[in-house]
């Protein structure tokens, strides 16, 4: 181990660099993104919940047979 800083090894041109710091961030953007997300995982919470109880279902119907 040495005491000597690691460098960062940043890839980018000065244009791409700019480009990088002049970007802002749209909250509009992240909070419509993130209501998409809550509403996927809550549909597919749903699909999956729904396939739990219909096995448990089919598997209580064949014990009593």
């Amino acid at each position: 181990m040495s005491a000597q800083p690691k460098e960062e090894n940043n890839h980018y041109t000065s244009s791409e660099q700019a480009d990088v710091l002049n970007k802002k961030v749209n909250l509009n953007d992240l909070m419509a993104r993130m209501n998409e997300t809550k509403k996927q995982e809550k549909k597919s919470n749903i699909i999956l919940s729904a396939a739990a109880i219909s096995a448990v279902t089919v598997f209580g119907i064949i014990l009593t047979l």
